[in-house]
């Protein structure tokens, strides 16, 4: 079986994204879960800059950034139309919410998740300067249910992992925090079947182990 490979870290958030949508395309392929301490030389190769995730393809092709990993599975095949069935301005504003999560969000839930870190600032400041992106979320969902229609697309699910890091960097604050349609929104993730079928746990791979496919059909 000459299955595509793919370089993972469980809790990556931009990993998390990718086996996302590789479990809704239900494409199964090798999956080596690293130990970002210790990398494997296979990775190092493959991808110089070493993070995760990294798609090696059957044909040997190397795709090294998550959202177009999500693409390529969801280009195979995309059963619940995360991506194919969004008009023009879906697939903008989609392309907006997400360049602002990986961009200003991102920076800021790294200093406020590690905030001794970062001693420029306190994490309040930090978190407040996070919430700016939290209040625009909360206005999608609050107009649609999900942040670009009233279904999951794939913006939700390529953002979801980056809240739900930031929910549980201070889960008190969070829970009373005011951003009800975030928090609906998170929990059905979190109870969601698909979430916990890529968050398995498996050892950190080694050259000579057995093949893991991801993910488990039935």
């Amino acid at each position: 079986m000459n299955n595509a490979i793919l370089y993972s870290f469980r809790r990556c958030p931009y990993a998390m994204r990718a086996r996302l949508a590789i479990a809704n395309s239900e494409i199964q392929l090798e999956l080596r879960e690293i130990e970002l301490k210790n990398k494997p030389q296979q990775l190092l190769e493959l991808s110089p800059k070493a993070t995760v995730p990294v798609l090696l393809t059957a044909d040997n092709r190397v795709i090294e950034e998550s959202l177009d990993i999500m693409k390529w599975a969801l280009n195979q095949r995309d059963p619940d139309q995360w991506y194919h069935d969004l008009t023009e301005s879906q697939q903008q504003l989609s392309q907006e919410l997400i360049a602002q999560n990986d961009g200003e969000f991102k920076y800021y839930l790294d200093r406020y998740k590690y905030a001794d870190r970062y001693p420029e600032h306190t994490q309040d400041y930090y978190r407040q300067q996070a919430e700016k992106t939290l209040i625009n979320l909360e206005q999608q969902l609050e107009k649609n249910g999900y942040l670009i229609c009233d279904r999951i697309t794939y913006a939700d699910m390529a953002i979801l992992p980056f809240i739900r890091q930031f929910a549980f960097s201070d889960k008190a604050w969070f829970d009373q925090s005011p951003y009800p349609h975030i928090q609906k929104w998170l929990n059905q993730f979190i109870e969601s079947e698909l979430f916990n079928s890529i968050m398995t746990k498996y050892p950190a791979w080694q050259l000579g182990d057995d093949i893991t496919l991801f993910p488990v059909l039935a």
